[in-house]
């Protein structure tokens, strides 16, 4: 496998949605921060994100509503009829300053990982993820829906074979419409279930293309584990991709506030591990996440598994004052192990009967 790199941008640093809107924390700069404070982040792995153009949104995205997306952020303000025809200016999807050009900034990072990888290797966009975008509307956070456009750059370079793993806490609904029936695109959800966009039930197969895991509240490090032994990596194995997006949300931790799901970020640590041997290229994006401390340390201990750094027991004073440097706008402070370490203490148990019964079902469709 090739060289790996990581894909960061000045465009995220003070970027809100708003005050109160889940994504009004750093995140992304937070990682780029606590990445270099422990030295993990040498210019010759660093690369900074393209603004993805207009015309190379169109590849998913309808022209129209690239074209209201970029007045929005021109204006600071949506028409109600363009509100109601594209989801913009939504409690969701509010205006805000870089409404524009931070996801096409998002989107440019996943096409320039696209290229980054073309003759092998990983690349880390944790500012990508973002799949619940649809051609023509906003939805769940997101303007544009990078994994989408980075797939279709991908197969648009002559690949035949790409394994979309989606970890989010909730459901990757864009990318499976996306790719529904598609038979050089094998889609594998694990999302929380009765979560919005409440898509992603066990039956839902996105017309053949794909797997959907619905794990139930609570689920754990051990119910993570064992669809990934006994689901991913069989379907990985059977499909042999010749790349493989991973969409590494940060919201399936316990201490989330957005889901009810009870993993540590051992349970992504080890999913980008094992997959990383799996095919030639490995894109692993971001996601959901918004408790700013989980997601700091959640992704960039993810580079620290791409790249083949070890996670150190205690942080040195240097990256425990950028998580010390976090705000949030909820209630509450971060607990010492917040602020001092990077990997969780394990939340292992026993997979529950429900989750054994659903892998089950879904290991006799691969």
């Amino acid at each position: 496998m090739g060289k790996t790199y990581f894909i960061g941008s000045n465009i995220y640093r003070g970027s809100r949605y708003g005050r109160l809107h889940p994504l009004s924390i750093e995140r992304v700069p937070a990682v780029i921060d606590l990445g270099r404070a422990l030295g993990w982040l040498p210019e010759s792995q660093y690369r900074t994100s393209p603004r993805a153009k207009p015309a190379a949104l169109t590849a998913f995205h309808t022209p129209d509503y690239v074209d209201a997306l970029m007045r929005a952020e021109a204006r600071q303000s949506v028409p109600p009829e363009e509100r109601q025809t594209y989801g913009l200016g939504t409690l969701s999807n509010p205006v805000f300053h870089e409404m524009y050009r931070r996801p096409a900034t998002a989107a440019g990072g996943g096409l320039l990982a696209a290229e980054l990888v073309a003759q092998g290797g990983v690349v880390h966009n944790p500012g990508g993820g973002t799949h619940h975008g649809f051609p023509g509307r906003a939805a769940g956070f997101c303007y544009l829906n990078e994994p989408v456009l980075t797939i279709r750059r991908l197969l648009a370079m002559g690949l035949t074979r790409i394994l979309y793993v989606d970890i989010d806490a909730h459901h990757g609904d864009g990318v499976e419409a996306a790719f529904a029936g598609s038979e050089m695109v094998r889609m594998i959800s694990l999302h929380e279930e009765n979560r919005w966009p409440f898509t992603g039930k066990l039956e839902e197969d996105g017309q053949g293309a794909a797997l959907n895991l619905p794990l139930p509240r609570g689920a754990h490090d051990g119910d993570f584990e064992h669809a990934l032994e006994e689901l991913i990596l069989p379907l990985a194995d059977a499909f042999r991709p010749e790349a493989i997006f991973l969409q590494c949300g940060a919201d399936a931790v316990l201490e989330d506030p957005l889901s009810r799901l009870a993993m540590s970020n051992n349970a992504h640590f080890r999913a980008a591990a094992a997959l990383r041997p799996l095919s030639p290229r490995l894109i692993v994006s971001g996601g959901g996440g918004y408790n700013p401390w989980t997601v700091a340390r959640l992704w960039t201990g993810i580079w620290a598994t791409l790249s083949g750094r070890e996670i150190p027991d205690h942080l040195p004073a240097e990256a425990r004052a950028v998580l010390e440097g976090l705000s949030w706008s909820r209630t509450g402070k971060p607990s010492e192990a917040l602020l001092s370490t990077m990997r969780d203490v394990p939340r292992y148990g026993p997979a529950s009967q429900e989750v054994r019964e659903r892998v089950a079902a879904l290991r006799r469709r691969i």
